[in-house]
């Protein structure tokens, strides 16, 4: 079981007293290793030093913006990325998605809900990987579906043979979809399962990383064949692509 002090947490927000009061909050949650960072210039430093598995990212840094910092972050390892921010348009929500984030909290925000986040994110960690044994045939794990193969131990998408990038939480909600496809989920379904925090999640959350997934393994993403859309219900994965 993951020990909460063991995870490294970057908070990046140029307001001090954000950074304080969620250092207090986490810290008296059980966190340890709190590390905090005012600018894009010390958050950059901080996470070449530290290589954390959580950052909490403001997206309005004075030096920079956090949008632009969130794919920069991913050269450095690859962080569940959270970010916290008074940007609260659907396009502001979109674009953060888009540039690599992970999940998205508004401000003003409870920092109990930044916690809970956080900890959902271990637990499906621990689920994944307690259900995988050394003692599974070779190929077990490996979900193949065509033009693709997602290799649940290792982390791994491949496309027509060639390893795809994919940011943590894509790769969770494709993995799901592959442990079950041809089922039909709605988007409150697959936040609650994926996301682990029983709906706490919003449309959009669950459409920009459909959209993400769809850009790595369909042919042509804006007319999709495998992940497909079952209108009023939800998505599906397919084994074989379908004619729409």
């Amino acid at each position: 079981m993951t020990k909460l002090s063991d995870i490294k947490i970057a908070i990046i927000d140029d307001e001090p007293s954000i950074v304080t009061m969620l250092q207090m909050v986490l810290r008296r949650e059980g966190f340890y290793h709190l590390h905090g960072a005012s600018t894009y210039a010390e958050a950059l430093d901080l996470v070449q030093r530290v290589v954390p598995d959580i950052v909490l990212l403001d997206i309005m840094l004075p030096d920079g913006s956090g949008l632009e910092l969130c794919s920069k972050l991913r050269e450095y390892g690859n962080p569940y990325i959270l970010f916290l921010t008074a940007k609260a348009s659907d396009l502001d929500v979109l674009r953060g998605f888009a540039m690599g984030g992970d999940d998205y909290i508004t401000k003003p925000f409870n920092p109990l809900e930044v916690s809970a986040r956080i900890k959902a994110r271990i637990r499906r960690l621990e689920l994944e990987a307690s259900t995988y044994s050394p003692a599974k045939r070779p190929d077990s794990g490996i979900y193949r579906f065509g033009r693709f193969a997602v290799n649940e131990s290792e982390g791994e998408l491949t496309v027509e043979g060639q390893p795809v990038p994919c940011p943590a939480q894509v790769f969770q909600l494709l993995l799901y979809f592959c442990k079950y496809p041809g089922i039909v989920f709605s988007k409150t379904q697959l936040y609650d399962k994926v996301w682990g925090i029983n709906g706490q999640g919003d449309d959009s959350t669950v459409m920009v990383h459909i959209r993400r997934i769809r850009e790595r393994i369909e042919i042509d993403p804006g007319n999709p064949k495998l992940l497909l859309t079952v209108r009023g219900l939800g998505y599906k994965l397919v084994k074989e692509p379908q004619e729409r």
